[in-house]
Formats: C-alpha cells, sequence, structure tokens
C-alpha cells in the first residue's frame, strides 16, 4: 500500500507557509474529490465499505409527529430526567448537564449536534458519560468545522472525565492544524489527510493515557472512545471527512434511505494483529507462546515491561455530500437502536429527508425518541446539505 509523507504541520508546529489553491486542485497522481460523485471517496477503496442499506420506509409518507418512544413498547425507566448526579462541593466544575445542544451552518450545510444522557443515568444519577465539542477554526473560505465526541468507559467513576478531555485533547490538535488540514481537504489529497489525522489522534489518545498515569488509574479505566467530523466552510467543497477510534456509527440518509456507511477496519492502520485477525497462530508478536486450545499467552518476563493493552483501530473516511443528503455521527447510544429497530430508522428518516434541516429543539426531540432495551447516553451530530 502506497504511504503518503505527513505534513509536518499536523505534528502541531507550523511548517513553511503553503499558498491556497481554488478547489478542487488537480495535482499529479491526485484526482480531485467530484462534488457530484455518487460513491463516497474512501483513502484506501481497497478497504473501504460496503453500502448496508437500513430499514426502509415510504418515501412518500408525511412526516410524523414527534413521538415519546417506537417499539414495541415503552422502555423501562421514565421519558425525563429523575436524579441528579451527586456533586462534591470541591469540584463543582466536574459536573456535567444532562443534555447540551449546538448548532451552526456554514458553506453549504447545517450542522445540529446533540448530547444527552440515557434513561439509565437519568434513572441512577449517574453523569453523563458521553461527550460533545463543537469548534471552528478559521474564518471565511478557510474556516474548518470540527464536531468531536467521546464516551467514556463504563462503569468508572472518571468515565465522562476523560471523554470531555479526549475531546479537548483532539480539538486543540485539530485547531493548531486547521489550515494545513483546510488545504488538504479543498486540494483532495487522500493520503496526507488520512495520515495526518491518524497521527493526531494517536497522540491524542497516548496524551490521555498520560493523563491516566498522572492520576494512578490504569488506562484502561480512563478511556474513551472518540468519532471525529471535519466540515470545511468553503461553500463549493462538500467533502466530509470523518475518523475515530471506538465503537459508534456513521450513517447517510440520502433519497429516504438509510445507509449504513462506517468504515471497515482498516488493517494497515493496527497496532498490534489481534488473534484471528491476523496474527501469527502459534506465538504472539512479542514472542509470548501462545496455549494451543485457548490461545492464552504465557505470563510476561518480571525482568520485561508488561506490553500494552490492545488499542482500537483508527478510523476514517471521506465522502463527497450530494444535496438533500444527512450525514449522521453518533455514539453508540444512538448507532445500536438505529442498526437494531426498524421503526426508529423510518422515524427519522421521515423527520429528516430533504433540504430543510430541523430546529434546535425538533432535533432535540427527534434524538429523544425512546427504543426499548437501549438506554445508553446518545450523542449525535447531523449534517443536512443545501
Amino acid at each position: 500500500m502506497q504511504r503518503h509523507a505527513v505534513p509536518e504541520s499536523y505534528g502541531g508546529d507550523q511548517g513553511a507557509a503553503v499558498g491556497p489553491k481554488p478547489w478542487p486542485w488537480d495535482e499529479e497522481e491526485q484526482e480531485p474529490l467530484d462534488a457530484d460523485d455518487d460513491t463516497p471517496v474512501d483513502f484506501h477503496p481497497a478497504t473501504g465499505p460496503d453500502l448496508v442499506p437500513l430499514p426502509s420506509h415510504s418515501a412518500g409518507a408525511a412526516p410524523a409527529s414527534s413521538v415519546e418512544y417506537v417499539g414495541s413498547g415503552p422502555p423501562t425507566y421514565d421519558a425525563e430526567p429523575t436524579a441528579l448526579p451527586a456533586a462534591d462541593p470541591d469540584r463543582l466544575d466536574d459536573l456535567v448537564s444532562d443534555t447540551v445542544l449546538d448548532g451552526a451552518r456554514y458553506g453549504a450545510c447545517t450542522l445540529r449536534a446533540v448530547s444527552q444522557r440515557g434513561d439509565s443515568a437519568r434513572y441512577r444519577g449517574e453523569p453523563r458519560r458521553d461527550a460533545l465539542l463543537t469548534a471552528r477554526f478559521g474564518t471565511g473560505d478557510q474556516a474548518l468545522v470540527l464536531v468531536a465526541m467521546a464516551t467514556g468507559a463504563r462503569a468508572t467513576p472518571g468515565a465522562h472525565r476523560a471523554a470531555a478531555e479526549v475531546c479537548e485533547l483532539i480539538a486543540r490538535a485539530v485547531g493548531r492544524s486547521h489550515q494545513r488540514l483546510t488545504e488538504d481537504i479543498q486540494a483532495a489529497r487522500r493520503g496526507d489527510l488520512k495520515s495526518g489525522l491518524h497521527r493526531l489522534t494517536d497522540r491524542s489518545l497516548g496524551k490521555l493515557r498520560g493523563s491516566a498515569a498522572e492520576q494512578g488509574v490504569a488506562a484502561e479505566e480512563y478511556a474513551a472512545s472518540l468519532r471525529c467530523l471535519l466540515i470545511p466552510g468553503h461553500p463549493q467543497c462538500r467533502t466530509r471527512v470523518f475518523f475515530g477510534v471506538g465503537e459508534g456509527g456513521l450513517f447517510r440518509l440520502r433519497d429516504g434511505e438509510w445507509q449504513d456507511i462506517e468504515p471497515r477496519v482498516d488493517t494497515d492502520t493496527v497496532g498490534e494483529p489481534v488473534l484471528g485477525f491476523g496474527s501469527p497462530p502459534a506465538e504472539t508478536p512479542s514472542g509470548d507462546r501462545l496455549t494451543m486450545d485457548l490461545g492464552i499467552p504465557t505470563p510476561p518476563s518480571p525482568y520485561e515491561p508488561a506490553p500494552e493493552p490492545p488499542r482500537d483501530p483508527f478510523l476514517f473516511r471521506a465522502s463527497v455530500a450530494r444535496p438533500g443528503d444527512a450525514l449522521v455521527m453518533c455514539t453508540g447510544g444512538l448507532a445500536d437502536p438505529l442498526r437494531g429497530e426498524p421503526a426508529l430508522c423510518a422515524y427519522l428518516a421521515r423527520r429528516w429527508s430533504g433540504r430543510t434541516p430541523p430546529g434546535l429543539a425538533a432535533f432535540l426531540a427527534d434524538t429523544q425518541v425512546r427504543v426499548k432495551g437501549y438506554a445508553d447516553d446518545r450523542t449525535a451530530a447531523a449534517v443536512w446539505e443545501a
């Protein structure tokens, strides 16, 4: 697979100035992104996902009014918040609100974003483990909008702090490199974008692990998934760049039909091989012998450092939007019911199809529609194309 050099500015240090180029930019061995292209652009087509259609609905049906729940019956928990999380008078800055709502309009698109506590956390008085950050870097046609969302590890006391910290870390990294990122998106520099964003993500997650060590907490307890969306502000650039690590969903609503466009795992970006997915059957990459039947490594030598825990693979996808599309990025709290409950897919398809995006209040109401058996926090960002 062809490798591309990582731009120096992706490391946070600004390198030599690069002059602005019109979009799209036709470079040697770099095809420009075509705004009318029907196929999502994947920087490595061999590993790109198949488009998985989600449950369908009647395209001609009138939009449904807001509902409380869909599916076989009402969920177990109350529809509204019940208990507040416990507060420490000396750490009031640690409090997390039940719901965060945001929105904007840039270029050819309208953004809506929300993060809210799940039914279970509302009932138990637990803080929201999901975090949401929206930020704009730059101005005018060179503006770059970042939406970052994260989910902290389940059943850990600092889950909400880890999620918020990793969102801030990646936002800081993107903000420092936003000029080069904007140029690469507009110029369709596929390899540079993917490798550069991979590097920024690795550095951000590395700093999160360092923060865990400083607090004396195990890395797996102070950890979080991370999902990000980059939206250029140039009105003629319809490239939407997704990247991240961990579980969640990436969906596209086109012509009234849902498509699951979550990237497949890119084996070239995974750290250590995982048993059953390309790792040697006889021993681990570090040389530990495996039990023949169970695949259990022998204990590490006390004279050698303990191996790092396995890392989730880096996910990446760049898609070219069409007028009328709606692109939805979300955490598992919404992705799981979208994949598992046809009635929710049909309801949101009726509500979100077309070029008129919902207002903030309507978007909040739509994302609050509950499904029995799904009680996790929900965080979602949707982009409507004019």
